[in-house]
């Protein structure tokens, strides 16, 4: 973007790391970056782990004279073990090194409460759970701060502060960059209640254009919002990309005040750069989104003129943190001379080790074998539970028999990796931790056929994103995305039975879930709930009931008018 006449002075650089849901990815989590191999195709990129994630951003900001970094959420919890153990101590430690300045409040971060959350914060070793605090070091709390916009206590103050400022350099050289930190206003549906009483979640266009005003009052030549909400892009797998996006991102966005600069997103867990002036003229933003687990972040730069107080030019690309090669569900996946591969900084990586070896009591338990790779969806098909989702399904269900439970169901965004055996079949706690580190409870509860059906058309409605639940062995469904919202389950069956609308059925889903999680409001306040053993726990019993379990390989959902 050109900037107007007039300047007195050649514009002032500022980078911009910016990077979301790094959800306490201390080592590489065994996922790649699908990115374009620049002939047509696409490339696997091996990505992640928190020593490589610190070389990246030490790259990006060595370009920058003057730089700032930042986060839009959920940095913490869904957390590997060597983190979730300790109650992300060492994610915010690792973060401290890496030296964020501002990061903004997800709906992940009230997981374990407001009171933890504000000790993630302060520091201190006060006890809000029932994991121990301080358990390898003294914990000081976050180096850099908490921005909270959105999040409201009951005597109206914001939990953390809405905005934060920045300077660089002096005189009539000085420029300021604002800074405005959110939540989605949807956090209420994705977090326990008991986490997050007595606050609010105000709507986030409105939140921000409130502070746009009152930054520039303040100085700043440039406004970032970092919002804990996003979108998906369409097609083949673009970093760089924003073909088509959608998502809940967009209804916000087209309320924006145009002063806004740059809106760093997250929440979906995609990766894109758009130039907003493509979409809507009035708001020519930046908008980018990193991914997850810090297997990206974004190079922004800006132009700012110090004498018009105002932007003059924006750039973005995301960087592909590449690190160490591995072996996924589907075989080796090693590096690629494609993009640039970082070395681990020597700091954070003996930071981490020393987590790592803490927990490896709990990690290298072995927990059973497994016939082989068990995969979830990937990509397009993320919102998908693939051959691992009917697995946790099925050991859910399992679980819960002496409930009454006969049917169970899986929510896709639950499942954070892949589980790959070793060469002899093992399957360790660490692997199945890496699939389901929540610590929720399994829940089995009455519901009608037409409730089931009723479940299941949530996955296809038009609030967020679509999710096709994983259904347990035995039932199965068909859906048609042609039809009407709310029709678009076609048939279901159990046993090889048509679901009788009218007749009770004990269904079995996550604690999750069973608060209405993810939009399966169906789910929520249903008769003779019975709440059970932890899904982690539900899990490793079905895997040590077995030799050897073997991966489900049946179909159980299909797509179009038939069932079965």
């Amino acid at each position: 973007m050109a900037g107007g006449g007039g300047r007195s002075a050649a514009p002032v650089e500022v980078g911009i790391v910016a990077f979301n849901d790094f959800h306490g990815s201390l080592e590489p989590p065994r996922q790649s970056v699908v990115a374009p191999d620049g002939k047509g195709g696409q490339v696997q990129v091996p990505a992640g782990g928190a020593a490589w994630f610190a070389s990246a951003v030490d790259s990006v900001r060595g370009k920058y004279a003057n730089h700032l970094t930042v986060s839009a959420g959920d940095m913490i919890s869904a957390s590997q073990l060597a983190s979730s153990l300790y109650l992300d101590e060492p994610a915010i430690g690792v973060m401290n090194r890496v030296g964020v300045d501002f990061n903004a409040v997800g709906n992940h971060e009230f997981d374990r409460g407001r009171d933890e959350l504000l000790r993630m914060q302060n520091g201190g070793c006060a006890k809000f759970t029932a994991k121990e605090p301080c358990q390898l070091e003294k914990f000081t709390g976050a180096t850099f701060r908490y921005l909270a916009a959105s999040t409201h206590e009951p005597s109206g103050a914001t939990l953390f502060p809405a905005t934060g400022l920045r300077s660089f350099g002096t005189g009539k050289r000085r420029v300021t960059v604002g800074v405005v930190g959110l939540t989605l206003k949807g956090t209420t549906d994705l977090v326990s209640p008991a986490g997050i009483r007595g606050l609010t979640f105000a709507d986030e266009a409105d939140t921000i254009n409130a502070a746009v005003p009152q930054l520039k009052a303040q100085g700043a030549d440039a406004i970032v919002v970092l919002i804990h909400q996003g979108g998906k892009t369409q097609g083949a797998p673009d970093p760089n990309g924003c073909n088509d996006l959608v998502g809940e991102i967009r209804p916000i966005l087209s309320r924006l005040d145009p002063r806004v600069d740059v809106v760093v997103s997250g929440h979906t867990h995609w990766d894109y750069v758009c130039d907003w002036s493509a979409v809507d003229p009035a708001r020519p933003f930046l908008l980018t989104s990193a991914g997850v687990y810090g297997k990206e972040l974004t190079d922004i730069r800006l132009e700012i003129d110090p004498a018009a107080h105002r932007v003059v030019s924006k750039q973005a690309r995301n960087v592909i943190v590449q690190s160490a090669p591995y072996t996924s569900s589907k075989g080796p996946l090693a590096n690629t001379p494609l993009f640039p591969q970082f070395a681990p900084r020597a700091d954070i990586a003996a930071y981490v080790q020393r987590y790592v070896d803490a927990s490896k009591a709990f990690t290298a338990r072995a927990v059973g074998k497994l016939s082989g790779p068990a995969s979830k969806g990937e990509g397009p098909e993320s919102n998908t539970g693939g051959p691992l989702g009917n697995l946790i399904a099925d050991s859910q269900l399992e679980a819960t028999r002496g409930a009454g439970a006969q049917i169970a169901f899986m929510n896709p965004f639950g499942i954070r990796a892949a589980i790959v055996p070793a060469a002899d079949g093992t399957v360790t706690f660490g692997d199945i931790y890496q699939v389901q580190p929540f610590g929720n409870q399994v829940v089995t509860e009455t519901m009608t056929g037409a409730e089931i059906k009723a479940a299941l058309e949530q996955g296809f409605d038009a609030n967020g994103p679509e999710q096709v639940l994983a259904p347990s062995r035995g039932f199965a469904f068909a859906f048609d995305r042609t039809k009407p919202v709310g029709s678009r389950i076609t048939a279901m069956t159990l046993d090889g039975l048509p679901v009788d609308p009218a007749r009770r059925y004990r269904v079995t889903v996550n604690g999750f879930l069973a608060l209405g999680g993810d939009g399966f409001s169906v789910f929520a306040g249903k008769p003779e709930a019975v709440t059970g053993a932890t899904d982690i726990d539900a899990l490793e019993s079905w895997f040590r009931a077995m030799p050897v379990r073997d991966v489900p390989s049946e179909p159980r959902v299909s797509s179009g008018a038939a069932g079965g």
